[in-house]
């Protein structure tokens, strides 16, 4: 049983050590653009789909497969492993390299359940976690298979859903001045004026990095928000809330650019993933748990909006 729990502690370090690797090799490499893995065209590589369920990847998975497509310029986010694309009739290229995606295990005392984001309660004795690599291969790695054509909306409805959406988050926002934050003290959002933005997408994808903040009350999801500039607790929540305006973004169809005001917070990201082998799962998991958090927020006709758009 020692042996069987030490070469389950070295599978999961093992994955840990591989997935964060690569998005701190994907950082290094966008950082003097400022561009990050989560970064994304929205006419394009949105939320990555598995090719056999047709259920989006989550968590930690969706970053990882963002950072594969955007380094090989795949032009769409269809994913399967070897053999699902096999029972498709379609064929994986001989020597196309895959790219991992896990997928944890748990299992307690009622039931054996899968998911993809991990799990903050898995050190309970309860439950126990075992992780599960899997390689997937891009649509665009495989001959037999053409990708659906995917109806993008025109940009100014898009605009409207990604407003809608905001507006059903049911968050103070206020205009005015020059900076965009999140006062916990008032518990309101204070934006720019709209025409400060370069364009209407970039306000978008600050005002819900912003409203990803004010998730953290305490009367929404009770994050720690206490953390000051420079402090790894402060790193982990920019980060947390980078990711999930990218995830938020990708729903909605519009595209993630790079910001000049990411240098500041790049060298402490990065430090962040190289002290901590678990803090991409972790960030990439609260970002998931915060856009579930505002999609259900959302009425029946946005959630038809959100899923017209995809």
């Amino acid at each position: 049983m020692t042996t069987d729990r030490n070469s389950q502690a070295r599978t999961v370090n093992d994955i840990y050590e591989r997935v964060t690797n690569q998005i701190i090799a994907a950082i290094e490499a966008g950082a003097g653009e400022y561009r990050m893995p989560w970064h994304h065209d929205g006419s394009a590589i949105t939320t990555p789909v598995n090719v056999a369920s047709r259920k989006t990847y989550r968590g930690v998975n969706v970053i990882t497969l963002w950072a594969a497509a955007h380094a090989a310029d795949y032009p769409a986010g269809i994913w399967g492993t070897y053999r699902q694309w096999h029972e498709l009739g379609a064929q994986v290229r001989k020597g196309e390299r895959g790219q991992l995606v896990v997928f944890w295990k748990t299992s307690d005392h009622s039931a054996d359940t899968d998911r993809q984001d991990d799990d903050e309660d898995h050190d309970k004795s309860a439950r126990r976690l075992f992780a599960r690599g899997y390689t997937v291969f891009n649509c665009a790695q495989v001959d037999g298979y053409t990708p659906p054509e995917m109806p993008v909306l025109p940009r100014a409805e898009r605009i409207e859903h990604a407003e809608r959406f905001c507006a059903a988050l049911s968050i103070d926002v206020r205009h005015g001045g020059s900076q965009a934050c999140y006062i916990p003290s008032r518990d309101h959002v204070q934006m720019p004026e709209f025409a400060c933005f370069r364009d209407a997408v970039a306000y978008y994808a600050v005002l819900l990095h912003e409203c990803g903040h004010a998730s953290g009350a305490k009367h929404r999801l009770d994050r720690d928000l206490a953390g000051r500039f420079g402090s790894a607790a402060y790193a982990m929540e920019e980060c947390t809330v980078e990711l999930l305006s990218a995830m938020i973004c990708a729903d909605l169809n519009l595209s993630i650019e790079p910001r000049p005001d990411h240098a500041r917070y790049i060298a402490s990201w990065l430090e962040v993933l190289r002290s901590d082998k678990r803090a991409i799962f972790t960030a990439a998991s609260k970002a998931q748990e915060i856009a579930d958090w505002m999609h259900a927020r959302q009425g029946d006709a946005c959630q038809n909006d959100v899923r017209g758009a995809a």
